[in-house]
């Protein structure tokens, strides 16, 4: 198991290094971002408080660890099917469970590279150092990628089911899930309905957990854990669903039928 999933490492690793759109997801577009919003901070810090305005940034950052989590997986089989490969890796001796494997080996890289990137530089250009939440960062960040993780089985399940029309729903489901997980401002400010539904995504207690750590300095060890607990029924869930679906359109001969589409 281990020797396969490091082929396909090996693999991934071959494709990225000539990719030139592949080298931009990992640093252009993040950087982007973080130009539009740490220019954004410069300028509200003079008409706002601050602290309060810092957030933004620290929003983003981890915003970037969650879309990127789910583009790991998401991406990286999708792509099988663009350059109509998808059979071929699934006639191979691999386990489905070691194609997810390596697709979320490779977004750890990815999204760790991109951290970096993008802490070194808004703490060069802007003063913002958000590893002054100390052990809280990291704890924070694992969550994000698991349930990242779980978002992407989810819409690779869903891509699987209904075929290639609906591959705009990996672009789509993060931005669906961004305002109901309070990304860039507190829960308090949604409405009732949309406030219970909030709270069932690891992600809202994580930006709810990071403001309060940037704010106060202190911990709220009642968002790190709701946060780990909620990862692990979508976690779950989501392999659920991917391998159950997996497992329909080998049965039912769907594969071949979508590369055609």
């Amino acid at each position: 198991m281990a020797r396969r999933i490091a082929a396909m490492l090996l693999r991934y690793f071959y494709l990225h290094r000539r990719s030139l759109p592949r080298i931009m997801e990992i640093f252009f577009w993040p950087l982007m971002n973080l130009f539009v919003w740490g220019f954004l901070t410069l300028y509200m810090r003079q008409v706002a408080r601050p602290g309060v305005v810092s957030f933004l940034l620290g929003s983003m950052i981890y915003w970037e660890v969650l879309y990127r989590a789910q583009q790991s997986v998401s991406l990286s089989i999708t792509e099988e099917f663009w350059v109509r490969n998808i059979i071929n890796l699934f006639i191979a001796p691999l386990r489905s469970s070691e194609i997810v494997i390596s697709a979320c080996a490779v977004g750890i890289v990815k999204s760790v590279v991109t951290t970096v990137f993008l802490l070194v530089l808004a703490r060069s250009f802007y003063g913002f150092d958000m590893l002054r939440m100390g052990w809280t960062f990291p704890a924070f960040y694992g969550a994000l990628l698991l349930f990242g993780w779980s978002v992407g089985l989810m819409t690779m399940g869903l891509i699987f089911r209904y075929g290639r029309a609906s591959e705009a729903l990996i672009w789509g489901i993060p931005f669906l899930l961004q305002p109901l997980s309070a990304v860039f401002y507190p829960v308090s400010v949604l409405p009732p309905s949309l406030r219970a539904l909030s709270s069932i995504f690891p992600s809202t207690y994580v930006f709810e957990g990071m403001r309060q750590a940037l704010q106060t300095g202190t911990v709220n060890l009642s968002s790190l854990t709701w946060a780990w607990l909620l990862c692990l029924p979508w976690l779950v869930a989501g392999g659920i669903y991917f391998g159950s679906t997996i497992s329909y359109v080998r049965k039912a001969g769907r594969l071949s039928r979508q590369i055609l589409e």
